[in-house]
């Protein structure tokens, strides 16, 4: 209300120049609040028959982005980033990017359109969990040639164990050099002779690859059996092959570093003290 009464004494009561006022001061804005922290907001998601789509929209606060429409233009953007951007917005005359632009003017908050991805399967279907209080915050797309109930199934183990990688030799060899290497000097550190220590990494290394391997990983749903041991029944059942072909896992926010805050300091900065 003080922004409209602000545009409308800068333009003299013309209305439609006080539209075109609030318009260019939201561009001002945007540009801004654009340095500050968004680590907030929304993981959505959007399904199709074989075909999924997650995007995450970050904000300074975790109530601002939560919207529909941006997941359900994401199906048609194949994960491109740049090309969700500027498609257009449903009802308005306003791309994605613009509309952001446009939210960021009269919410108030930084807010910014981080990745999105796109997972499709010829053959079976694309499990989809959320994992939530009051937003998205943890997504997983799982595309996996099953049903629908197992990938969902899936899908909230992925969320819950964070695995790195299908398989064994799907997970990256840097990674698992590195933790060669670390378990090597480990096993030195305890006075190991090199005679064992190759022996004690690989017995290591199988405790690694059931941390990080989706495949090794015990299953969340029963604490007890391996995901390939679930994977295998399930192929029994239903008479023909199972296999997970891709994943991805998004953590609302992750990567981004967050500003620490003194709240009493604050309080003390807004009363001049």
């Amino acid at each position: 209300m003080m922004d409209c009464k602000k545009a409308l004494t800068e333009t003299d009561g013309e209305l439609e120049a006080a539209v075109d006022w609030l318009r260019k001061s939201g561009l001002a804005q945007a540009a801004r609040k654009a340095g500050r922290t968004a680590a907030e907001g929304l993981i959505g998601m959007a399904t199709a028959p074989g075909k999924a789509a997650m995007v995450e929209i970050n904000a300074e606060t975790d109530f601002v982005a939560r919207n529909a429409d941006f997941q359900a233009i994401a199906l048609d953007c194949e994960g491109d980033l740049e090309r969700l951007s500027a498609a257009s917005y449903p009802g308005t005359d306003r791309t994605v990017g613009e509309e952001i632009t446009n939210l960021v003017g009269t919410i108030g908050e930084n807010i910014q359109l981080r990745r999105t991805v796109v997972l499709s399967t010829p053959a079976g279907v694309v499990g989809d969990y959320i994992h939530a209080r009051r937003a998205g915050r943890r997504g997983v797309r799982s595309a996996r040639r099953s049903l629908e109930r197992p990938a969902h199934e899936l899908a909230m183990h992925i969320a819950a164990a964070s695995p790195q990688a299908v398989s064994r030799d799907s997970l990256d060899q840097t990674m698992v050099e590195r933790e060669r290497g670390v378990l090597a000097e480990q096993a030195r550190a305890e006075g190991k002779p090199e005679n064992i220590i190759e022996k004690m990494i690989e017995g290591r290394l199988r405790k690694f690859f059931e941390e990080v391997v989706l495949l090794e990983q015990t299953w969340v749903i029963d604490g007890e059996t391996r995901v390939k041991s679930v994977l295998e029944s399930l192929a029994g059942t239903l008479d023909t092959s199972v296999a997970v072909s891709d994943f991805v896992r998004y953590q609302l926010g992750e990567g981004i570093e967050r500003e620490s805050k003194d709240f009493a300091a604050e309080v003390a900065a807004q009363l001049g003290s």
